[in-house]
C-alpha cells in the first residue's frame, strides 16, 4: 500500500557517498522522498524529466544550475523544472523533502 508510510519504517537507500534517500508515498503522477545528506557530500550536475520541488527541514546546501548558484537552508524551498540541469554541494548535514512530478520510476 503506497497511501500511508512511516519514515522510520523505511530503510534508507545510499544513492551516492553521503546521500541517502527514503521514498515515501507515490503514485504514477507524484512522488514524495525524504533525503539525508552529509556535510561535504556532492550531487553531480544532472537532469531528469520530472519536475522537482523541495523543502529544507534542517541544514544548508548550495545548488548549481546553468542560471547560477544559490544556497538553501532550514525553512527554504526550491524548484527545478523538467530537464533543468542542477547539482549540489552539501555545506552542513542536511535533511530535506523532495517531490517529483511525475514519479521517478528508478526511485520506486
Amino acid at each position: 500500500m503506497n497511501n500511508f508510510k512511516k519514515l522510520n519504517e523505511i530503510e534508507p537507500i545510499k544513492m551516492l557517498k553521503g546521500i541517502y534517500r527514503r521514498t515515501l508515498c507515490f503514485n504514477n503522477e507524484i512522488m514524495l522522498c525524504h533525503f539525508n545528506l552529509k556535510k561535504n557530500s556532492e550531487i553531480p550536475i544532472h537532469q531528469h524529466r520530472e519536475h522537482q520541488v523541495g523543502y529544507v527541514i534542517r541544514g544548508k546546501m548550495e545548488f548549481f544550475t546553468e542560471d547560477g548558484n544559490f544556497v538553501v537552508e532550514k525553512g527554504n524551498s526550491y524548484i527545478f523544472q523538467s530537464n533543468e540541469k542542477h547539482g549540489a554541494k552539501i555545506l552542513e548535514d542536511t535533511e530535506l523533502i523532495d517531490i517529483f512530478n511525475p514519479s521517478r520510476p528508478e526511485y520506486k
